[in-house]
């Protein structure tokens, strides 16, 4: 049943929020529990520390929390 149902959502194309652009994509990673878009992690990648939208980069990455571990 399990493999139906991921297989259902494979077909759905499945989206999440990236935590950068704050849009709908289907491709990304996931960091702890927040998710980047293929689209934002390139260009994450590419930006200069002088270019204006690393500020912008560094405020988005902020809202990113490391999940608490009880044991």
């Amino acid at each position: 049943m399990e493999v139906v149902w991921l297989s259902s959502l494979a077909h759905n194309h499945y989206q999440e929020t990236c935590v950068i652009c704050e849009n709908q994509k289907q491709k990304g990673i996931h960091l702890y529990t927040s998710f980047i878009c293929t689209d934002c992690e390139e260009d994450l990648i590419q930006t200069e520390t002088h270019d204006p939208k690393y500020k912008y980069y560094l405020k988005q990455l902020k809202k990113i929390t490391t999940p608490e571990i009880f044991s």
